[in-house]
């Protein structure tokens, strides 16, 4: 399906389902939340990556502006809905402060693979004990996507944003699982060198090997 959507490009990926808290101050970003929060449609935000916007976005729901302060600035709060790809981008949009493109719709979908699941949860797990996160990890369920964990795994911006182009769960699982097994060594590694330096000056008991 194409359509037109208000875009606000940012250095960040937004997934969907997620739910993103925005402080706005720009003055065409301020123009766009006030019509979206007038008219109840959505907008974009798309990647900006190494000074560039990229052509694919997420399509964002305005739940609530949260506060308006004195000189129009506002802090809101925001959920990602579906994906969409740009066919064209008007800068700015006609009579508009701000961009906007002509965009399809992404198929994307969310079944992936039960075992996959409890795999990636177990790492999850074990990442968030050997980092000290104070964050519970997502629950065992069939509900449960990769996007749930996307930011808290140790991704890059440009990782996210492949992540986001991946359009089966199925491979977006294992794009994770992948991430994890690379991530969870090193990060052990480091764990172990942190503890030999913390060790360095002190006195140690060391049972000698017998021979």
């Amino acid at each position: 399906m194409s359509y037109q959507i208000p875009l606000f490009p940012l250095e960040l990926v937004v997934f969907p389902g997620e739910k993103l808290n925005l402080h706005i101050f720009e003055p065409r970003y301020k123009q766009l939340i006030n019509e979206c929060d007038e008219s109840g449609k959505p907008f974009g935000i798309t990647p900006f990556i190494n000074r560039e916007m990229m052509m694919m976005g997420t399509e964002v729901e305005l739940l609530k502006i949260e506060k308006v302060y004195p000189d129009g600035e506002m802090d809101v709060r925001t959920r990602g809905k579906r994906l969409f790809m740009v066919d064209h981008v008007y800068n700015p949009y006609p009579e508009k402060l701000y961009i906007g493109a002509d965009v399809q719709t992404f198929n994307f979908d969310q079944k992936g693979n039960f075992l996959n699941i409890e795999t990636i949860i177990k790492k999850v797990t074990e990442l968030f004990g050997l980092l000290a996160i104070p964050k519970d990890p997502p629950v065992v369920s069939d509900q449960f996507s990769t996007y749930e964990v996307a930011h808290h795994i140790g991704l890059s911006l440009e990782q996210e944003f492949e992540l986001l182009q991946i359009p089966t769960e199925l491979k977006r699982q294992e794009y994770v699982l992948v991430h994890l097994e690379e991530t969870i060594p090193r990060v052990k590694q480091i764990s172990n060198i942190r503890e030999r330096a913390m060790m360095n000056g002190h006195f140690r008991n060391i049972t000698p090997p017998g021979v």
